[in-house]
């Protein structure tokens, strides 16, 4: 925009010449329009010859349906990343007069997370090749069917991230729903894993532990921000000098994990042996001097109780450079899904709940941020649609399907 000078009576018969000009910068913001995109197919025919011709109709994920693979991303961004509950984008829909029923949206939602379980199947059979993962889980209160009432479920969250040690594998995370937090859940999503996986304190996951060293089975690495909760919560209220003096302790952990972010595994090792080991054993020095010391059932007892038993697995960061101070990185995944749990209040079906985990693929990115460019995966998967089409019905290998998900080469077909 050129915003030109008033032409005044005194400057008639005078010729301008430009010397400069200002230039300013604002934030400006065009609301989002719905349009209708009209497609024809026209038909054809050839004189004095039998038969119609026509162009094949595209593939879309809602066969049949009016919604657009923006529009699909637009309410997934809006419900899954944003914590927009469907009943509430029904109401903003309609101020732009396009009436969308929630149980219409609803549809078109599990109808995607069905699309994309393949995709969900293959991000968490690449996680399990991590030689460290990180493993979480969070309530998803789920209405239990006949009853009238919401039922406890689990939403488990998978995720691997090698940057920390300098590794070059891809970030991701998957997510998993089921109707319990049993420790069978967790044994059937991580069957066949051998690796490292970095937990909280959570029981379920003593069952996959390497009992006697060996190979069967994972080894666990534990979460020290977990800990530090426990204790943070009795600094803050100044209610322990030994809490205070155990997060000031703790603090040179987080510095030195700061310090050797990205280096190697032997780098990490080496800083933290340097400094780290001393800080460990100066904690749990202090924990066990003080333990008999107080009331078994006082908050810091409990605090003090929950490091010294898992002593193992707290210290194996010292000595493994793959494996990360806390479990934070699993933590910010699963985040998300606490937002929207609390503005949604409870997902209206297992099934529901179950393509939910799936339909959180498209929003979040290898940071475990949400991505607002998630047409781009619709669009992939539509282009695996459109393949299968041109297959005339012939099902996919699951490596062809994921082929086809990434784009094929120019020139090939999927």
């Amino acid at each position: 925009m050129v915003i030109e000078p008033d032409e005044l009576h005194e400057h008639i018969g005078k010729q301008k010449v430009l010397i400069g000009e200002d230039v300013s910068e604002r934030l400006d913001v065009v609301p989002a329009k719905f349009r209708v995109i009209v497609t024809r197919r026209p038909k054809y025919a050839f004189k004095n010859e039998d038969g119609v011709i026509q162009a094949a109709a595209p593939a879309h994920i809602i066969e049949g349906g009016i919604p657009t693979e923006a529009l699909l991303a637009q309410i997934a961004v809006s419900k899954y990343a944003d914590g927009l509950p469907l009943y509430r984008q029904e109401a903003i829909y309609a101020r732009d007069k396009v009436e969308l029923d929630r149980k219409l949206m609803a549809q078109w939602m599990g109808k995607l997370g069905y699309e994309l379980d393949i995709l969900a199947d293959y991000i968490l059979a690449e996680i399990k090749k991590a030689e460290r993962i990180f493993a979480d889980e969070t309530t998803l209160p789920t209405l239990a069917p006949g009853s009238g009432s919401a039922k406890t479920a689990w939403l488990w969250a998978y995720a691997r991230d090698d940057r920390p040690f300098g590794g070059s594998g891809p970030p991701m995370v998957a997510y998993r729903f089921e109707d319990s937090r049993a420790g069978d859940r967790v044994a059937r999503h991580l069957n066949g894993y051998r690796g490292i996986l970095q937990v909280d304190g959570h029981g379920a996951y003593n069952k996959l532990a390497r009992s006697d060293g060996g190979s069967d089975g994972v080894m666990l690495a534990g979460c020290w921000s977990h800990s530090r909760r426990k204790f943070y919560e009795l600094h803050a209220s100044d209610s322990s000098k030994i809490a205070s003096e155990t997060v000031e302790l703790m603090a040179k952990l987080w510095e030195v994990e700061a310090a050797a972010r990205g280096q190697s595994p032997d780098a990490r090792v080496a800083a933290r042996q340097a400094t780290s080991a001393a800080v460990v054993t100066e904690l749990f020095a202090l924990w066990q001097k003080t333990l008999p010391r107080i009331s078994g059932k006082s908050k810091l007892a409990e605090a003090i109780r929950y490091a010294t038993s898992r002593r193992s697995i707290f210290e194996r960061f010292l000595t493994d450079g793959r494996i990360e101070l806390d479990s934070n990185i699993v933590e910010r995944a699963i985040r998300p899904q606490t937002i929207t749990r609390k503005n949604s209040l409870f997902a209206g079906s297992d099934g529901g709940a179950s393509y939910c985990s799936s339909d959180d693929l498209l929003i979040i990115k290898g940071d475990f941020e949400p991505d607002p460019e998630i047409s781009g995966a619709a669009i992939a998967w539509h282009r695996l649609r459109g393949a299968r089409r041109r297959a005339g019905g012939r099902k996919f290998g699951r490596s062809r399907a994921l082929r086809c998900i990434a784009g094929a080469p120019e020139g090939r077909r999927c």
